[in-house]
């Protein structure tokens, strides 16, 4: 089907646009929470995240192999959604992954969502917009996820940024 991406900072409704995009699409919906619910924070929030889904939205959590779980499930659904690509990309790196297999990951992730007949939302984080002086591990990080983005961006048929709860449609 279709590539939409949905990017912007922290706390913007990045993820909120998104369920509405997918919802849009049909009753048969999906969402690919990427967070890793290590802690009582990240708990919270992936409970409070579910909360507000409701029912209409399936849920897989799945931190790593986002690409296989597309690929085999995108065809029960008119939509999906994953949330978030940052914190996927996050999750390969601090797994231990180099830096060209969390690239060769994005291809195959890239490749799922291209191919599948659902809709797919890509909600992302932007990494910064200001010069680095962080470790070398932090920067490549950020090259790597703002590579990414680039990349998923680049082949949407839709690209959004959202600034203050407000969808800004660059194509």
């Amino acid at each position: 089907m279709a590539l939409a991406v949905v990017g912007g900072g922290r706390r913007c409704g990045k993820s909120r646009y998104g369920l509405a995009l997918a919802s849009a699409h049909g009753p048969r919906l999906a969402f690919i929470a990427t967070l890793q619910p290590d802690n009582e924070e990240s708990r919270q929030k992936a409970e409070t995240a579910r909360r507000e889904r409701g029912a209409s939205f399936i849920t897989y959590e799945e931190p790593l192999d986002v690409a296989r779980l597309l690929a085999e499930r995108a065809s029960d659904f008119d939509a999906i959604v994953i949330d978030d690509l940052t914190h996927w990309v996050s999750n390969l790196f601090m797994a231990g992954l180099a830096a060209p297999e969390v690239e060769h990951h994005a291809v195959r992730l890239l490749q799922a969502a291209l191919r599948g007949p659902a809709e797919i939302i890509i909600v992302t984080s932007d990494v910064d917009f200001g010069f680095s002086i962080d470790p070398p591990d932090s920067r490549e990080f950020r090259r790597l996820a703002g590579l990414i983005n680039r990349r998923m961006a680049e082949s949407a048929s839709r690209l959004y940024w959202m600034v203050f709860g407000t969808p800004n449609r660059i194509k």
